[in-house]
């Protein structure tokens, strides 16, 4: 993870495409044509889950860093799209990937929705506007695969754009990484992000998803997974997930977004010591 510049991997999955109409197919025939290679027919021992909700060309983006995973574990990509109003189905009815809808708004149902018809033992959720290095499902799943761990979730960076340069947004990850850290010891769920996470099905289908649209569905299924095992992280910074700053966009600015955050971390630091009580969190709004 450099504090000047990206990875150069991730430059090929950027495409600059403004609509999906835009998109040649040329574009579609050269991720697909890597899809096809990945598993050869081989029943997958992992499932993908990415809920979409308007993202015609980030999940163009999504898939292809996807279709370069660089990985022996046979795996299959389920998209969900997530009752979205612009061309979203358009461009995944032109992947060879596996395709559900889902009227019910929310991450959380569309997850679910995932999750019942995975075919794989174990799923990893990937968020539909983030690209992931080619070591990302084999390092997931090398801990994930370790005995007693029912879930894990990986860290994430955040791409340049205009106002906000590699630099800062290098030293907010070094500051949400410690923080994390702090998370870890009582209140794990808290890291537990869709944008990286994963953990063994049958026990995500046992504990469920929250079926209305709040934040925090994933780290509300981590909560619950947490009675059957541990959760880890995965902190290799090769595999870390890359997604644009528009989340901090909404603040207006890189000061105010950084302002805002450590105003809320500051504010819950001393409940990081100790653990969550037993709740519903299929009711709870915290």
């Amino acid at each position: 993870m450099s504090m000047l510049k990206t990875p150069a991997w991730l430059r090929q999955h950027i495409h600059p495409y403004a609509s999906a109409e835009a998109i040649p197919e040329k574009c579609f025939d050269d991720i697909n044509g890597r899809l096809d290679q990945l598993n050869r027919g081989e029943s997958p021992l992992v499932s993908i889950l990415i809920a979409a909700w308007n993202e015609e060309v980030n999940i163009l983006n999504c898939i292809s860093s996807l279709s370069a995973m660089e990985s022996s574990l046979p795996f299959e990509i389920i998209v969900i799209n997530n009752n979205s109003t612009d061309r979203t189905q358009e461009t995944i009815d032109k992947l060879h990937v596996k395709s559900l809808f889902q009227p019910i708004q929310g991450c959380g149902p569309a997850r679910q929705m995932g999750q019942e018809h995975a075919s794989g033992k174990y799923i990893l959720l990937a968020d539909a506007d983030c690209i992931y290095p080619p070591c990302w499902l084999d390092e997931m799943m090398a801990m994930l695969q370790k005995p007693d761990v029912v879930c894990v979730y990986g860290r994430y960076s955040f791409i340049p754009e205009k106002g906000y340069p590699r630099w800062k947004l290098y030293l907010l990850e070094r500051m949400k990484d410690i923080i994390a850290e702090l998370r870890h010891f009582k209140r794990p769920y808290l890291n537990a992000y869709g944008i990286s996470m994963g953990y063994v099905k049958e026990l995500g289908l046992k504990v469920g998803y929250v079926m209305y649209k709040i934040w925090g569905d994933d780290g509300r299924l981590c909560f619950d997974l947490m009675q059957y095992g541990k959760v880890k992280q995965v902190k290799n910074n090769e595999s870390r997930a890359w997604t644009s700053p528009r989340t901090l966009q909404r603040d207006g600015s890189f000061r105010k977004a950084l302002a805002s955050r450590i105003k809320i971390e500051l504010k819950r630091l001393g409940s990081m010591f100790t653990p969550h009580p037993p709740h519903d969190t299929k009711t709870s709004q915290n």
